[in-house]
């Protein structure tokens, strides 16, 4: 290969239909500058996203069905004593790379910039970051209608989502099971989180109830199923999709808890144009310390700059908004609970980043020790 070989030649519908931002009537080039640049500076290169992560690599896709294994770069490797490699700055489900070579020689040579991230802390006592799904548009946040639903655990998600560059959206699942009235108490309950956030309730079974989704689903975007394991978003693909292909089974009848039946992320291209990720059910959501909690509990934010004192505790201090809210019936006690424990959680997670961002700094060659801590507001967006 040499520079002045012939560019590949895009496959504009192709790559639409995994998500590929194309402008409109244009087939060859990114909408985005720094993809541009990336893709000027690898000619022989083709884009092709991250359709499924497993332990041993990637299949990545350059169309909606050519999935193919690929040759990961060695800073996308951690082998034992190596400690630079990062996991979230490794390709996950949704990523575009730019791929050169065929069939058994296909080799990455780049991961596009991300236009969004969805991401939490991982478990375990050392600070570490776990992709969700990238350059995703839209954030479908699944809840059943049963014993699933959980108001504090849908602030946690959007918390997630918010920031990230995707658009929330609640998704009730099991409206069919749980009845008109079940459905108005429980956008009733969730009525402090909706500021900007819609709400859609569906059987997920049914294809005409599911199309309402449809609305997020154009050509060209891409969407990600997010909640915990039984609240339907198998079944809720399988209905987009218009097939049986994901697994599915049912809850436990004591307490409405579901099992995996999906155990990897996954990409999968939509017959009425747009894509989907699908993602395992997940028990632990824990911030990174990126989060702007604001944007989840904008309610109680607007309260607190109508207190009397800047830094109101809203506790028994004279003028609080907020205890008036709650006083009042307009604010419920469990909000600002969860609104105090997520707060704390981030600014603790944002401590631990900008410790890992000194630390890091700092075991660069030729790197000298600061002497003092960094600002921990330095990890936030």
């Amino acid at each position: 290969m040499t520079d002045s070989a012939a560019p590949i030649t895009l496959d504009a519908d192709a790559l639409r239909a995994i998500g590929w931002p194309l402008a409109d009537g244009d087939g060859d080039s990114a909408a985005f500058a720094d993809w541009q640049a990336l893709l000027a500076q690898h000619p022989q290169a083709r884009p092709a996203r991250v359709i499924e992560q497993h332990r041993t690599g990637y299949v990545v896709a350059s169309g909606p069905d050519d999935g193919f294994g690929v040759e990961s770069l060695p800073e996308w490797t951690r082998p034992l004593g190596y400690r630079s490699g990062r996991t979230e700055d490794r390709p996950g489900v949704g990523d575009w790379l730019l791929v050169e070579g065929e069939g058994n020689a296909a080799k990455a040579v780049a991961l596009l910039p991300r236009r969004s991230a969805i991401k939490r802390a991982a478990a375990g006592e050392h600070y570490k970051q776990q992709l969700i799904a990238a350059n995703v548009d839209v954030a479908f946040v699944v809840s059943g209608l049963d014993g699933d639903f959980n108001p504090r655990r849908l602030e946690r998600y959007l918390l997630l989502v918010h920031g990230s560059g995707a658009t929330p959206v609640i998704v009730l699942t099991k409206a069919d099971e749980a009845g008109d009235a079940a459905v108005a108490m429980a956008r009733e309950a969730l009525a402090d989180l909706l500021e900007g956030v819609d709400v859609v309730a569906v059987n997920a079974r049914d294809i005409a109830s599911v199309a309402q989704l449809d609305r997020w689903l154009g050509p060209g975007a891409t969407a990600v199923l997010v909640g915990s394991s039984g609240a339907g978003k198998s079944t809720l693909t399988n209905s987009l999709l218009g097939i049986e292909r994901m697994k599915t089974a049912s809850v436990r009848e004591n307490d409405s808890r579901g099992r995996h039946t999906t155990t990897h992320r996954a990409l999968l291209p939509l017959p009425r144009g747009g894509c989907l990720i699908d993602t395992p059910g997940m028990r632990e959501l824990k911030p990174t310390g990126e989060e702007a909690v604001a944007d989840t509990f904008a309610d109680i934010e607007a309260l607190t700059a109508e207190c009397r004192f800047r830094d109101c505790a809203h506790e028994a201090e004279p003028g609080c908004a907020v205890r008036a809210a709650i006083e009042s019936g307009a604010l419920a006690p469990q909000r600002l609970a969860s609104y105090r424990k997520l707060a704390g959680e981030v600014a603790g997670a944002a401590d631990r980043l900008a410790s890992r961002q000194q630390q890091k700094a700092e075991s660069r060659p030729g790197a000298r020790p600061s002497g003092k801590r960094p600002d921990p507001r330095s990890g936030r967006r």
